[in-house]
């Protein structure tokens, strides 16, 4: 266990914010983790991550210690859209998962970055180097690696603040009359079932996602939307959840319609926007539809 006493400095400040700071170079959703997991004592007793700190408190925390990682790199060839020092852009395809889990320690996304990359963050854990933020194994597009910690932090904040933008497009079932709409809705673990999401009440976290209609067709309409925040399956529980669920989802898509495509949601990430960590530039990617999906578009 670490000791910590709270200074003037971060009198009223939360709790997961002081101990970024008594943590160097540790992220915040890495604070709130040991918070949420019970390894943090405010003068004995364990505390919410938002808990108001006040100068002369007692902070107890158990920081795991890094471990080694047991993940083996890959020569995997990766669509990299933009690459520096600090952080590093993919395109990734459907089907790949982006890191390891059970029943995925090979051909991910992760082990195909760490043969790319030789030094990663490591802020997200052993199993997840470098990823800031992740897309769905068979949802394709833009996702943004942090190639250390300094950048992995700031990018994280980015993502808490929701000053980073990211842009997708979907083809869902059913004709969406409105041109623009937000979708305003908690998400939380399905209680009736353990391997999906759904709009919840309880334990769940606030979920918003913007859309704009691009085309209507006779069954199908493509649109735009824009994520306010990142929760787990987010677009394609809110979408699934008004009734216009992704076209080709095996989680969310419904077994009572026929399919125009049997590879997993027509979903892709095609716009990412971020400040830079080092120079604080602001930067946008775009990438284009991927064939397959295109194709659809077009028979449509």
């Amino acid at each position: 266990m670490e000791k910590y006493i709270v200074s003037e400095q971060f009198n009223s400040m939360r709790l997961d914010k002081v101990l970024v700071a008594f943590m160097n170079e540790k992220s915040r959703s890495f604070a709130c983790k040991i918070i949420d997991d019970g390894k943090c004592f405010v003068n004995g007793k364990m505390a919410k991550p938002s808990l108001k700190v006040n100068a002369g408190d007692e902070i107890l925390v158990d920081i795991p210690e890094d471990k080694v990682l047991d993940v083996k790199s890959e020569d995997i060839p990766l669509n990299i859209i933009y690459e520096d020092s600090d952080i590093l852009i993919i395109d990734k395809p459907q089907g790949m998962v982006v890191h390891p889990s059970n029943g995925h320690w090979e051909h991910t996304l992760v082990n195909a970055i760490m043969h790319h990359c030789k030094d990663l963050s490591g802020i997200n854990g052993v199993i997840r180097p470098g990823i800031v933020h992740r897309i769905d194994k068979d949802t394709s597009g833009l996702i943004c690696v942090a190639k250390n910690d300094f950048a992995h932090n700031f990018l994280a904040e980015q993502l808490k603040d929701h000053t980073m933008s990211r842009t997708y497009v979907a083809l869902v079932r059913g004709v969406i009359k409105e041109n623009h709409g937000t979708i305003n809705l908690p998400i939380g673990r399905d209680p009736r079932n353990r391997q999906k999401m759904a709009v919840t009440r309880e334990n769940s976290k606030p979920a918003i996602t913007n859309f704009d209609v691009l085309k209507r067709f006779e069954n199908n309409t493509l649109i735009e939307c824009k994520l306010v925040t990142g929760r787990t399956h987010q677009i394609r529980v809110h979408l699934s959840y008004i009734g216009f669920p992704v076209e080709g989802d095996p989680l969310y898509g419904g077994r009572s319609y026929k399919k125009l495509y049997d590879g997993g949601q027509l979903l892709t990430a095609v716009k990412l926007k971020l400040i830079h960590p080092r120079t604080k530039k602001e930067m946008e990617f775009e990438t284009k539809l991927p064939s397959y999906f295109q194709n659809i578009i077009d028979n449509l």
